[in-house]
């Protein structure tokens, strides 16, 4: 079964259709045969500034968890040995401060449509039963709808594509670098993180204690790592989303940061 037939998917794919051959059309006189290869970058910053509340919703997300740090070690020692009890005051914990364990989630979770739909306008042949004119369109001579595994794989890789997917995932990797190190917090051995080992290692089944909130910031700091893999297996269009939408995360969470006044930890900036 293909996904791009479920009902809401194609309509959402066939809304992304219009809008980018729309931006092709229109941005033609100025980016000319790499029209609808800056109509992509141009559709991710739209849809990024749209998305800008969220971001901001993250930044304060990762304060609330600063604040809450110390009341979480708390709960985490004192119920070590009971994990239902130590998920039941977690959670009434975040409800009473109003909450999520799950916020900095979100900008991820609120990008899937948009680059399951680069990624569709890229490969499907057909879109609201009428011939694909994007599966057409280059940049540089490159087809947008091209990978670079596809492209090493049928052996069509030349020195132009591949130094092209080359520069863009190798940009990807910078920023995903510049992203840890200038936005994830150190996560350094705290008391709750050993004991909690300690408390999973000799427990019973059903005993261990809940993964604390330091887990979940260890794979959302890899995550444009994981982007950069990703970068390789898409199509270019989809690629040029992934390298925008991550440079742009990078400078908007800089900016917000300083707006706010935190730092990346989360903590007040020393003026």
């Amino acid at each position: 079964m293909n996904i791009y037939d479920f009902l809401p998917i194609r309509l959402l794919l066939g809304g992304a259709y219009w809008l980018v051959t729309t931006l092709s059309d229109l941005l033609a006189p100025l980016a000319g045969a790499n029209g609808a290869a800056l109509a992509i970058v141009v559709l991710t910053i739209a849809v990024r500034c749209l998305l800008i509340p969220v971001g901001l919703s993250q930044v304060r997300a990762g304060i609330t968890r600063r604040r809450l740090a110390p009341k979480i070690a708390e709960l985490q020692t004192k119920h070590r040995n009971n994990r239902q009890v130590l998920q039941e005051k977690l959670m009434a914990l975040y409800r009473e401060e109003n909450a999520s364990p799950f916020a900095g989630c979100l900008p991820v979770l609120a990008q899937t449509p948009v680059l399951m739909a680069v990624y569709g306008l890229f490969v499907q042949v057909t879109i609201g039963g009428q011939a694909n004119e994007l599966l057409g369109h280059t940049l540089f001579g490159i087809p947008l709808s091209s990978s670079l595994v596809g492209l090493i794989g049928s052996g069509s890789l030349t020195w132009v594509s591949g130094t092209l997917f080359a520069i863009l995932i190798i940009l990807i990797a910078v920023i995903a670098g510049l992203s840890r190190h200038l936005l994830t917090p150190p996560i350094p051995e705290t008391a709750t993180t050993a004991s909690g080992r300690a408390a999973s290692a000799g427990s019973g089944p059903g005993q261990g204690t809940m993964p604390d909130l330091t887990q979940m910031t260890r794979m959302l700091s890899f995550m444009p790592f994981i982007t950069a893999v990703i970068a390789a297996f898409v199509p270019l269009a989809a690629t040029l989303y992934l390298l925008t939408t991550t440079a742009w995360t990078l400078g908007e969470r800089l900016v917000i940061n300083r707006a706010l006044g935190v730092d990346h930890t989360g903590a007040p900036r020393e003026l």
